[in-house]
């Protein structure tokens, strides 16, 4: 059976400790509540930007708190929304003169807290604004109340609106772009082999030897299909074709994010990219702008993630814009394609 190397006791603090000591030059941890904000940042930016979840999907979210994206990220514990309280005081920590945006993933848990920091910053005369980030195909469904789960698009979408913010852009401007952005992104994913259960060890959920799962989760959500394994390039190509005809439109191209779910090899993550991208010059979409690394895992799960963004006019200078965080890439290492 395997299990996660992790202490028994505050997993996440200890990790986020440990992260923080790592990185001195471009984050600042604070303890109680527990939050990273960033050391450095563009004096330009008139919006704090803040994003936080649950844990075990690192680098999302502090990976990306530092110069050119977030001022700030909220850990919950391992799959659970962080408390309201640390959305709060991370967000009174960020907030510069036109307040803080609040960059949420589409979970209940995740939305009534970031809600009632929101109303709390309000009372305190701090305006605040919400993009919510729903990009998950998978439960795109008349029949899933909740609506699309927020997945790999959340990265996109921080680094669009971080290229943004440093222009001096106000939190209206601001958040009506993130709406922008969010409604022009979509995933899927799958995966050959759950996560191993951080309190129990073992695998989740079981899969045969050639089944796959089709629309996983990233909290180990099973998806709505477990399907016989198809050859790579077919399993590819549906991935790709079903992400393209849920986009609306293709823009000026889109933003590719080929994404690890924990246990997935760049050996792996590459070939995935090699064969999207033939199929999206079959098709005739220009990828504008590209990303390939294990950015929203799911703790060791072993799958991937295909998320596109379409673009339009003016985005692709924010997404290509300096930053400088400790997980987000070089921004010449996206566009060796380019």
């Amino acid at each position: 059976m395997n299990h996660l190397f992790l202490p028994e006791a505050d997993p996440v603090g200890v990790s986020l400790r440990g992260f923080a000591r790592a990185h001195p030059e471009l984050v600042a941890l604070h303890e109680d509540p527990l939050f990273v904000t960033a050391t450095d940042t563009d004096p330009a930016r008139r919006v704090g930007l803040l994003s936080g979840g649950g844990s075990g999907h690192e680098p999302m979210h502090a990976g990306f708190v530092g110069r050119g994206l977030l001022d700030a990220a909220v850990p919950g514990r391992i799959f659970a929304s962080p408390h309201n309280r640390q959305v709060y005081e991370a967000s009174r920590a960020v907030a510069r003169a036109e307040g803080v945006l609040h960059i949420v993933k589409n979970y209940t848990g995740d939305r009534i807290n970031f809600g009632i920091a929101a109303e709390r910053l309000r009372a305190d005369g701090i305006a605040v604004r919400r993009v919510l980030v729903d990009d998950d195909l998978a439960t795109e469904s008349d029949l899933t109340a909740t609506g699309r789960r927020g997945t790999g698009a959340t990265v996109i979408v921080e680094k669009l609106l971080g290229g943004a913010a440093d222009t001096g852009l106000g939190i209206a401007e601001l958040a009506t772009l993130g709406e922008e952005f969010a409604r022009s992104s979509r995933s899927v994913a799958v995966a050959g082999r759950a996560q191993t259960s951080p309190s129990l060890g073992g695998e989740v959920f079981a899969l045969g030897d050639r089944e796959i799962e089709y629309g996983v989760g990233i909290h180990g959500e099973r998806a709505a299909a477990t399907i016989t394994r198809p050859p790579f390039g077919h399993l590819v190509e549906r991935m790709t074709a079903q992400v393209l005809d849920g986009l609306p439109g293709t823009g000026d191209g889109v933003i590719l994010l080929v994404n690890g779910l924990g246990a997935t090899t760049l050996l792996e993550l590459y070939a995935v990219h090699e064969q999207v991208s033939e199929v999206l010059a079959r098709r005739g979409v220009p990828v504008a702008g590209q990303l390939v690394g294990t950015h929203v895992p799911a703790l060791d799960m072993s799958g991937f993630s295909l998320t596109m963004t379409a673009v339009r006019t003016g985005w692709l200078a924010w997404w290509r814009a300096p930053a400088r965080t400790p997980a987000f890439p070089h921004p010449h290492s996206q566009e060796l394609n380019g």
